[in-house]
């Protein structure tokens, strides 16, 4: 009798990603302005990095991003290739860096938002941590909800415009 084990596969890298996060998880944000990272994105933290993250604004989107020291490192390296006499690289810098706090995922796997992220994201008691491949967005729960419907609407809307990017993009 053959008795077969599960192995989980390796985690398969996407052109250089180290990271793999994927799905939203509602966290609370306590009164101090801590909340818990989900433990199967803690061992991960944890064991690569050894718990060192750094938090920043989004440009983009009024909620925060949360990277893994390693690939926040990257987009670094990124900033500074950027001219600084440029006035838009210059403001990128100033926001993005001006803004990241580094972090330790504490024993119990929590993180200690700052008052001036919190204040940017308009973070309430419940947040969403997203998933995005290399790192997390934070969001307040209503936000995002609000966000996922306009995504949505917009998706459903655009049915058949075409998108250079997307163009041979399928489920």
């Amino acid at each position: 009798m053959d008795l077969h084990y599960y192995r989980k596969p390796k985690q398969q890298h996407l052109d250089g990603i180290l990271f793999m996060f994927r799905g939203a998880s509602t966290l609370s944000l306590d009164d101090k302005g801590r909340f818990a990272i989900p433990t199967k994105y803690r061992n991960q933290l944890l064991a690569d990095n050894g718990g060192e993250i750094i938090c920043t604004i989004n440009l983009s989107d009024p909620c925060l991003l949360l990277y893994p020291l390693s690939e926040w490192q990257v987009i670094e390296q990124r900033l500074a290739s950027l001219s600084n006499i440029k006035p838009r690289a210059k403001r990128m810098q100033r926001l993005l860096l001006g803004n990241a706090m580094d972090y330790q995922v504490d024993k119990n796997g929590r993180v200690l938002l700052a008052p001036h992220l919190r204040d940017y994201a308009q973070l309430g008691k419940k947040i969403v941590l997203v998933g995005q491949l290399n790192k997390f967005e934070i969001w307040d729960e209503a936000r995002w909800q609000q966000q996922m419907q306009d995504d949505i609407a917009i998706e459903l809307g655009q049915e058949f415009e075409q998108d250079e990017d997307l163009a041979d993009f399928s489920f």
